[in-house]
């Protein structure tokens, strides 16, 4: 076989084409069904944080890349926010050329073995698939073969780094680990440039540490993607706000000519109705970090958290998925999922509802918190909650969840979490009076290169977005890169 180095220097040649499509035709491809991802037993994975997900098999893996038609216009690439050549990859994997197909995604995809985890392909690359667009029938599993290439990968103990431009000697920083800075980093390592990463928290890896639990994104898998970044030569600084520990201008007294804000949307929204100061009320963000990055949930950690038995979680997108089957893995006996409208317009992936579903979550749909009460040392014991009913769609285009007059009852509750969203992190506007943002707090950016009013400043994610997913995180900070090296490369040639 040849070298796979060599395949990353040539695009796929008319006679692998040809080499391909004889061997399988389009007939028997089409008429192929989808290799479904192997699961642990719900009964089983619901006590621990065991991955739910156990991955394909090689030779699943192998009847899954079969299914690809090699498009000469592949629309997969359009819908993929990081632009990896999706049909390269998938018939790497065909051909049983892994190494190769690792390569291939690590081209433009700096985290593949987490974004095969958690990015909503359903409505990425996968919805563009040939087979979802024309053949009205079911795509691809990109994602899933992404997730076996990356772990294969992994567990060869051959890990392909990407190869890096000689040091330019220019210092650039990126604020914030999580997707968005994580893409930023490796691009700009790879450009030459010497990358620092300044995190506020203990650990590395934002977002994809604190908010997503191991039974979706096991720390480890984060570990070996950041562990790679580091080979390439990127530096990561931790337990370090810049607003704080210092200055946007102290650094670049220190030499930093450019920077990245992948901050995040680290503030947590509540609903403001009576009795939320009670204990026992807290934020997805703060419960998920305590659980997943600060291991409260094990007996040689002090990190304090209360293990309730009735557990309510607010909101019904992917992070208060997270929260109440996390509650359901602590001990609760009760872990329900209080959503005002129909499991129809629950904005979380259907893969992450019909686990819970198969964990044994409460769905209480079309209801509504309306008040909490707290016993006599002031912890919350009941809520108050009103049922609702769909009315017209609303701007989001979702019916609107009108209540239903009367409707009021109370329920027994030792711990609500509540998951309605989050504002973006305003430490880094407050510290720079010329940042201009939007009304909700957001850093405003030229959409092509993420650059923002101050030139020298460039963001993306949640701090742009307001909220996003990984891989649209993962799209910001590669164009925020690109930016910042079309922006690096004006300035020296003007002051030549």
């Amino acid at each position: 076989m040849e070298n796979s180095s060599e395949y990353l220097k040539q695009e796929r040649s008319q006679e692998w084409r040809e080499e391909l499509r004889n061997a399988l035709k389009a007939k028997d491809r089409t008429a192929k069904i989808r290799v479904h991802m192997p699961e642990e037993n719900p009964t089983e994975r619901a006590k621990s944080s065991i991955e739910v997900n156990r991955g394909l098999t090689v030779q699943m893996a192998i009847e899954e890349a079969q299914r690809c038609l090699d498009c000469p216009d592949p629309t997969c690439i359009q819908g993929c926010p990081v632009n990896i050549n999706i049909p390269k990859f998938i018939k790497y994997v065909e051909k049983q050329d892994f190494a190769a197909a690792a390569r291939t995604l690590k081209e433009t995809n700096a985290l593949p073995a987490v974004c095969g985890r958690v990015c909503p392909q359903e409505i990425q690359c996968e919805a563009s698939c040939f087979y979802t667009q024309k053949l009205k029938k079911i795509p691809v599993a990109i994602g899933n073969l992404e997730r076996f290439v990356a772990d294969w990968e992994r567990n060869s103990g051959n890990m392909y780094i990407p190869e890096v431009a000689p040091s330019n000697g220019i210092k650039v920083a990126i604020i914030g680990s999580g997707p968005s800075g994580l893409a930023a980093a490796g691009d700009l390592a790879k450009l030459g440039y010497a990358v620092s990463v300044f995190e506020a928290l203990h650990e590395p890896g934002g977002v994809l540490k604190y908010g997503i639990p191991e039974f979706r994104l096991p720390n480890e898998i984060v570990d070996v993607e950041i562990n790679n970044l580091k080979k390439m030569g990127v530096e990561f600084i931790t337990n370090f706000i810049v607003g704080k520990t210092a200055t946007i201008e102290e650094l670049k007294e220190e030499g930093f000519q450019a920077f990245f804000a992948g901050s995040g949307a680290g503030l947590p929204n509540f609903m403001n109705i009576p009795g939320e100061n009670a204990n026992g009320i807290l934020s997805s963000n703060e419960y998920l970090t305590r659980v997943n990055l600060m291991n409260a949930a094990h007996d040689d950690y002090d990190t304090p958290i209360f293990l309730g038995k009735n557990v309510a979680v607010i909101g019904g997108g992917n992070t208060a998925m997270d929260s109440v089957r996390t509650a359901k893995r602590l001990g609760a006996e009760r872990a329900m999922i209080i959503y005002r409208r129909s499991l129809d317009e629950m904005p979380a992936r259907k893969e992450e509802i019909k686990h819970a579903l198969e964990e044994g979550i409460e769905f209480l749909n079309l209801n509504n918190p309306l008040e909490y009460f707290a016993d006599k040392k002031g912890r919350v014991n009941r809520m108050k909650v009103q049922k609702m009913e769909l009315g017209e769609p609303d701007s989001s285009g979702r019916r609107r969840p009108v209540p239903i007059e009367g409707s009021e009852y109370e329920m027994d509750v030792d711990l609500v979490i509540v998951s309605v969203g989050v504002s973006p992190n305003p430490l880094i506007p407050q510290s720079l009076p010329g940042l201009k943002v939007s009304r909700w707090g957001t850093i405003i950016v030229d959409e092509k290169e993420m650059q923002s009013s101050i030139p020298e400043l460039f963001a993306g994610g949640d701090i742009v977005r307001g909220g996003a997913t990984v891989i649209l995180a993962m799209g910001d900070g590669r164009k925020a890169a690109n930016g910042i090296h079309n922006y690096l490369k004006n300035k020296i040639e003007k002051s030549i």
